[in-house]
């Protein structure tokens, strides 16, 4: 970066808790699919997936990527596995 800005000025910074949000949400929102259906979280744990990998492949907050990632994977197996198991 020649013009002097530092890279924690990219709005890529925010891949690690936008993915850590969305892995949030989608973890209460499997717990509660029973009640509000499974697309909700299938959206958000895929989204957080997602950004949590685009934020560990350019090594910027890595922990929350990584939360995120985890996170947002369990969003979406539960569901999955839930109507798996109903099936």
């Amino acid at each position: 970066m020649t013009d002097g800005t530092a890279p924690t000025d990219s709005p890529a910074t925010l891949y690690g808790p936008v993915s850590l949000v969305l892995g949030v949400v989608a973890t209460v929102t499997a717990a509660l699919s029973g009640f509000i259906g499974i697309a909700i979280p299938l959206l958000a744990g895929a989204l957080a997936v997602t950004f949590g990998l685009l934020g560990l492949g350019r090594r910027l907050n890595r922990g929350l990527s990584a939360l995120g990632v985890a996170t947002g994977s369990l969003g979406v197996l539960y569901p999955v596995f839930l109507v798996a198991l109903l099936t």
